[in-house]
């Protein structure tokens, strides 16, 4: 099982087929293994796993950038989606 890191400052890696809880999954940056994580809950193929601990009211970094703000405290290897997070690029989060 595999999960993709898009850039070394990112606290999310895309899952890249479905994982199982507690089954350990290995995340990619390039062509490398640069860490592995366990999976604290089923999560869906494209969506995203919390390579490490995110406090509540962190960036969210996916791609090098902030793609959001955590809404809660989300554990390493943890789903990682709107019911977490709260994007930073929607109109919503910027008034």
């Amino acid at each position: 099982m595999k999960a993709l890191l898009m850039d070394q400052k990112d606290n999310v890696a895309v899952v890249l087929q479905k994982l199982e809880t507690g089954k350990a999954v290995d995340i990619i940056l390039g062509r490398d293994v640069v860490d592995s994580v366990t999976p604290t809950m089923e999560i869906s193929f494209g969506h995203k796993i919390a390579t490490r601990d995110i406090k509540a009211a962190d960036p969210v970094m996916k791609y090098g950038e902030v793609i959001g703000r955590a809404t809660q405290s989300i554990p390493r290897g943890a789903h990682v989606h709107v019911h977490n997070v709260i994007s930073i690029r929607g109109t919503a989060a910027q008034k």
